[in-house]
């Protein structure tokens, strides 16, 4: 075959578009293939019910870095926010709501207010010497190359400059479960369990697992650099990021086919040359990048037996099943949530009253059954975003926490009982809710393995844990996004930095493959 592209981009989801963008703008010739009759992944705007539009999987946009913005001018290309720096509120099903950033509200003492402070301080002090390596090409072990040991210097510099008393206490706590931590700082139970349950939403984690401190972190250093002071809803649902991402590659020269499903990588002499499509076309491609998980990406598309036993059973050890659900409510008016008028329905929402209670929640998941009394994070886009509904009507949209990958009496036996109990939990906090639902719709981590194509339906394509995480991510053999097959690159969310909607591993990726082609 010839090799007509230098990059073939399998999947158009936010992390695929990105890498094309950098890879055109640096002049070369890009092709990106979507399965799907639309770009965006996992972050897409789609209807729901007639007449209402959702955010169909992420729904906040958080931690996409500035630059990325401003270098594929994002905002040009159609990217708007209906609301930004929103704040939190943990609902109180009964007193006063605590709302985050902390005041002297919500039963909150005056001590914990400035405990909040200080903390987040602290986190954020981290967090923000953490940062810099989300952006840059992990080293690899033991390699002995001076690209891989001045990699590893940096990393123990950016440590090592926090001074010896931070360090000590990075290095003390960035194992711990968040559970200790909090209960260490804090004594209002609603303040340990909002600030816990930032480092478990989307994981598989509870407070109570080691590590949480390490993905509360994460989160913290990705957000550190994010656009729309790090919590922002975009006009139209997160599906116009994926437009605008999907206009700024076009504008540099990128070509993106929709309804393009990759059967197959098209290996020869041991080297990547192309893909095959469903429809039996081939494709050259001097390089093809893959933005699918990892499980989908080696044993689907390339094929264990392009490699070698060792590295095919770290692929299927590999953590990606998910626990995560999402809910999505069509609404006759706007929900009644107790003491919150629209300006209170702009904020970002979380049912999370105490640590017993998103531990209990997630207890359930270890025998196989979904949470009763689930914790979960809940936007209104429509109080920013009229767009998204009829007039005066409302959509309400909930990221639930926890949900099992399978049940074990089968998802279609019990979807509906766990649909009543997440309309129950919110309820609580809203009383009338169900009186004004024109239509509901759940996705289990099964639904979103099924409609996003991501293998086990984890939300980052892989669990972020410390044998899973920089530069053992996704496995070793598979780090710096580069496979073991030569020509053959990962993209995704499953390579280093991980979830959410960033571009990062987009971006990083798109320079490995410069580097490498140079």
């Amino acid at each position: 075959m010839t090799a007509p592209y230098h990059s073939i981009v399998i999947g158009g989801g936010h992390n695929g578009l990105t890498c094309a963008a950098y890879l055109a703008r640096a002049g070369k010739r890009v092709l990106v293939l979507e399965a799907a009759d639309r770009v965006g992944g996992a972050a897409v705007t789609r209807s729901f019910a007639p007449g209402f539009k959702v955010s169909a999987c992420a729904h906040l946009l958080h931690q996409m870095p500035q630059d990325i913005i401003t270098d594929l001018g994002l905002i040009r290309h159609g990217l708007v926010f209906a609301a930004e720096a929103m704040p939190t509120i943990s609902l109180a099903a009964d007193g006063p709501h605590l709302r985050l950033p902390a005041r002297v509200n919500g039963g909150l003492s005056g001590e914990d207010v400035t405990a909040y402070s200080t903390f987040m301080a602290r986190m954020r002090r981290f967090a923000a010497h953490l940062r810099p390596m989300l952006s840059r090409t992990p080293p690899r072990l033991g390699t002995g190359t001076a690209a891989d040991n001045g990699a590893l210097l940096r990393l123990a510099w950016e440590i090592r400059s926090l001074g010896r008393t931070g360090m000590r206490d990075l290095l003390r706590i960035i194992g711990m479960n968040m559970y200790d931590l909090v209960e260490e700082c804090f004594a209002s139970p609603a303040l340990r369990a909002a600030v816990a349950f930032d480092a478990v939403l989307g994981t598989n984690f509870g407070p109570r697992s080691p590590g949480t401190v390490l993905t509360f972190l994460y989160r913290l250093a990705a957000e550190s650099g994010a656009c729309g002071a790090a919590m922002a809803q975009p006009r139209g649902g997160m599906g116009t990021v994926s437009d605008a991402l999907a206009a700024a590659a076009q504008a540099a020269g990128a070509e993106i086919r929709v309804a393009a499903r990759v059967a197959r990588v098209a290996v020869r002499d041991d080297r990547a040359v192309g893909v095959l499509l469903a429809d039996g076309e081939t494709i050259a491609g001097r390089h093809v990048i893959s933005n699918a998980d990892p499980r989908t990406t080696f044993l689907n598309l390339l094929g264990a037996e392009h490699l070698d036993t060792g590295f095919v059973r770290r692929i299927d050890h590999f953590r990606q099943r998910g626990l995560t659900a999402k809910v999505h409510l069509a609404l006759s008016a706007a929900p009644p949530f107790r003491d919150l008028a629209l300006a209170g329905l702009r904020s970002r929402m979380i049912i999370a009253p105490s640590l017993s209670y998103v531990e209990t929640a997630f207890n359930a998941t270890k025998y196989g059954d979904y949470s009763a009394s689930p914790a979960m994070e809940i936007v209104v886009p429509t109080a920013s975003d009229a767009t998204m509904a009829p007039a005066a009507q409302h959509v309400l949209s909930a990221v639930v926490q926890y949900a099992p990958y399978s049940h074990t009496d089968g998802w279609s036996a019990v979807k509906q009982n766990f649909l009543d109990r997440i309309i129950e939990t919110i309820e609580t906090y809203a009383p009338g809710l169900r009186g004004l639902i024109i239509a509901a719709e759940l996705l289990t981590p099964a639904d979103i393995e099924t409609e996003f194509g991501i293998s086990g339906g984890h939300w980052h394509h892989g669990e972020l844990a410390f044998d899973q995480f920089f530069m053992v991510r996704p496995v070793p053999g598979a780090t710096q996004y580069e496979s073991p097959l030569e020509g053959f690159f990962l993209c995704g969310a499953g390579s280093h930095p991980g979830g959410g909607v960033m571009g990062l591993g987009g971006r990083n990726a798109a320079r490995q493959v410069l580097k490498k082609a140079a």
